[in-house]
């Protein structure tokens, strides 16, 4: 499927999503939401990819926030639907996948940039990346997430601070704030990303899925993350991949795990 755009290429089980419009610095307009929502669910359903990484084009920026030019002049209600409908579509959709995604964050990733990077289930981020969200300097709060995954990330005082004052910060202090797991350089971003993926790979499909939603029930209103762990622990003694599992460990060989 060709996508307006995006990027997309799959090798050896990873599909790369590359956010293209570098001459707007990635910026996300409501096309590159809808390709993007489009392209997951594809690829969320290709048995062939079992890991995703989300990036941008270019060297300057990941994602350099909302294309402002398209809600400039939104009432309220648009406004609360252009939240609602982008947080249901993809920033939501991408935290619930069954399959990791990563953000591999290389250069800018502002506004809803880092929203979409922290929706992804961790980040690594480039050495010369500056991530913040400067909403509030536009007369907007955050809107596809960011007041809510920020202080799970970063915790309450530092989310408040990043987000009043409009700020940026460096790789180094989204790595020191637990916003990314790695900083490496620009040159590396993507290999350094792969090579996690491929270890990722190594393991089982379905017990992945499943530790994804045990995490995730923990930060969900109403969801009891112990009940969500102790129900999904024992739904993977039912897989191919948990004989498969615990046979190649006592034959003392590599398991080989089909996702069954």
């Amino acid at each position: 499927m060709n996508y307006e755009n995006l990027l997309i290429s799959i090798e050896e089980n990873i599909a790369v999503v590359t956010i293209n419009r570098p001459t707007k610095l990635n910026a996300l307009n409501k096309a590159t939401i809808s390709d993007l929502n489009k392209a997951i669910k594809i690829l969320g359903k290709n048995n062939d990819v079992r890991v995703i990484i989300v990036t941008g084009s270019g060297e300057k920026a990941f994602v350099a926030g909302a294309d402002i030019s398209e809600f400039a002049n939104y009432t309220i209600i648009e406004g609360a639907q252009l939240a609602a409908e982008g947080q249901e579509s993809l920033f939501d959709y991408i935290e619930n996948l069954k399959k990791p995604v990563i953000a591999a964050v290389n250069g800018f990733a502002l506004g809803g940039g880092l929203e979409l990077a922290m929706a992804c289930h961790f980040r690594i981020a480039s050495d010369n990346a500056k991530m913040g969200l400067p909403e509030v300097s536009l007369g907007l709060i955050p809107g596809y997430g960011g007041t809510q995954r920020l202080p799970q990330l970063v915790g309450k005082g530092r989310a408040m601070e990043m987000i009043m004052t409009a700020g940026m910060i460096t790789a180094d202090d989204a790595k020191q704030y637990g916003l990314v797991n790695h900083v490496v350089t620009q040159a590396e971003l993507l290999d350094f990303t792969k090579a996690i993926a491929q270890k990722i790979i190594k393991n089982a499909p379905f017990a992945i899925s499943k530790a994804i939603k045990s995490i995730n029930a923990n930060f969900t209103d109403g969801k009891n993350g112990f009940d969500t762990e102790i129900k999904s622990f024992g739904k993977c003694f039912g897989t191919q991949d948990f004989k498969e599992g615990t046979t190649a460990f006592l034959e003392k060989r590599k398991a080989e795990f089909t996702g069954k």
